[in-house]
């Protein structure tokens, strides 16, 4: 089975009923497909190829990509670029919005061009602070968090209006997302905290790295136990550790992981500890799969981006799926090919 249905400029693409967009990404999870994702790390260059080179490297292998905005405070090339590169050539990204860099007024306009680029799929985010980046004299703006931005972007979608009331002409088409993070105290507020996010306009949800399974399914439970897995599909972060080292390292210095000691042991036992922190991510997809009330995996391998090919066909998430890639359609020929999918 083949999703080869995002919208290309020019080509306008009706939306199934009960859909907020017309992408992939938004088919596939109401399909009831297990979804994976992962993040393209955005280049520090103004080089195009740059992005072409380091998407290529998922064709085929993941059902949408992070185009990540300011990850960790550290400038790189914007997502709104990335995903200017990527959807016209007819990449599923997931347009991540920090309100950390820019006001209300400047993340409305980047909603709709976003959307006028054929983009169906944002995340909305707080933004990490300024000062764990490289510039961390920079002035942060936060003049929203990611509850109002969902919000504005809920009512820009569904009541064609800007915040100030202004009318919009042609709303955004977009299935917008929110992140959590159910591996740090206070547990009990978790859940709440997701509830909240789900009322402000979330539809899906990439959590933070998970490396307790345990945890994740106390969490989970609780989730189904508030019947907010039947509100929101829930894509679990995973990820490969380069080794013992590095996995202490970003549980002492990055907020919001939690990595077992379990973890740390096996990987300093191991002869390879590079592999083995591949093959604890493989091992990590195939038990969050069985979890109920989980739509999917968020594979987030920085400076490991090409190991998810081998991530996704070890772990077996995709079954009988091929997720999207441009040798798909190339040409008019195969463009009229995906318009005719939809009025099939």
């Amino acid at each position: 089975m083949i999703y080869t249905d995002e919208p290309i400029p020019g080509y306008p693409l009706p939306i199934r009923k009960g859909h907020s967009s017309p992408g992939r990404l938004e088919r596939i999870l109401r399909d009831g497909h297990f979804a994976v994702t992962s993040e393209l790390a955005p280049p520090d260059s103004a080089d195009p190829n740059a992005v072409y080179e380091r998407a290529a490297i998922f064709d085929g292998y993941v059902d949408a990509i992070n185009a990540t905005d300011g990850s960790g405070a550290h400038c790189h090339m914007g997502s709104l670029a990335v995903c200017a590169l990527l959807t016209r050539l007819g990449y599923a990204l997931i347009m991540q919005i920090s309100c950390r860099d820019k006001n209300r007024i400047a993340i409305q306009g980047d909603i709709l061009g976003g959307a006028a680029m054929g983009v169906c799929n944002m995340l909305c985010l707080s933004g990490d602070g300024v000062q764990t980046g490289d510039h961390p004299d920079a002035k942060p703006v936060f003049d929203l968090d990611c509850m109002s931005l969902l919000n504005i972007a809920r009512t820009m979608r569904e009541e064609s209006v800007f915040q100030s009331g202004r009318k919009i002409d042609h709303p955004p088409r977009v299935f917008l997302g929110a992140a959590a993070n159910p591996f740090v105290e206070p547990f009990d507020w978790r859940p709440l905290r997701l509830a909240k996010k789900i009322e402000a306009g979330a539809q899906f949800i990439q959590t933070q790295y998970c490396y307790d399974i345990d945890r994740l399914r106390t969490y989970m439970q609780a989730i189904r136990d508030m019947g907010l897995d039947e509100k929101v599909f829930l894509l679990i972060g995973v990820g490969p550790l380069a080794s013992a080292r590095t996995a202490e390292w970003i549980r002492s210095n990055v907020p919001g992981v939690h990595i077992p000691d379990s973890v740390i042991k096996r990987l300093s036992g191991a002869d390879d500890q590079k592999k083995e922190g591949v093959n604890l991510c493989v091992d990590l997809i195939q038990e969050i799969k069985e979890i109920e009330g989980v739509s999917g995996v968020h594979i987030m391998a920085y400076r490991q981006e090409h190991n998810v090919p081998d991530i996704v066909m070890r772990s077996g998430v995709l079954n009988d799926r091929t997720p999207w890639h441009p040798k798909l359609f190339e040409g008019d020929a195969n463009i009229q090919t995906q318009l005719d999918k939809y009025h099939d």
